[in-house]
């Protein structure tokens, strides 16, 4: 079991542009750019609000991912994350149908992808919003913070999946929370 530890915030359009130019100036190296499709379930001993089941689809592969949050009160979260990659992304989401798992949520994201000692930051583009996420130590996350060194940066407590019930448009049973093109 691993533990995921990471910190997010929200970003005006221009804060997201300061952060990039900082990135590079403070030594960050761009790993990568990708767009994801995350699908998350509902059912069995799913627990709404503390843990998910996420298929999340990258090009034709994917990764399944469960999530549990363990309870803080910090703007610095803490979730049990145990992942695996998924060669047929169609063939699992048929599995967990069968598992009686049900489609629940679909939000899209463009995620750019940088590294800075052993903390990752992501900065993601959502249909309602820029974020970045700072994922590493507790002691990472404060390293990088100060060394970005942007006045006004908002932490968010809400996840992606909260944020995509709350901004995203009910088609059926499931919400969706997609860009417009």
């Amino acid at each position: 079991m691993a533990i995921e530890i990471e910190k997010k915030y929200r970003l005006s359009d221009d804060q997201r542009e300061l952060v990039l130019k900082r990135l590079e100036k403070i030594g960050a190296r761009f790993r990568r750019e990708e767009f994801e499709e995350n699908t998350l379930y509902d059912g069995n001993a799913l627990v709404k609000e503390q843990s998910i089941l996420r298929l999340r689809r990258i090009g034709k592969s994917a990764v399944l991912t469960f999530k549990q949050r363990i309870p803080t009160t910090s703007a610095i979260k803490r979730r049990r994350e145990d992942e695996t990659r998924i060669e047929d992304p169609e063939a699992m989401d048929a599995i967990l149908d069968g598992l009686g798992f049900t489609r629940a949520l679909v939000y899209e994201k463009r995620r750019q992808t940088w590294s800075l000692g052993h903390a990752e930051i992501t900065i993601d583009e959502l249909p309602f919003g820029y974020f970045m996420e700072i994922e590493g130590s507790e002691e990472d996350i404060r390293d990088v913070e100060r060394r970005l060194n942007i006045k006004g940066l908002r932490g968010v407590h809400s996840t992606y999946p909260e944020l995509s019930r709350k901004f995203g448009r009910q088609f059926g049973n499931v919400i969706e929370a997609r860009f417009d093109e």
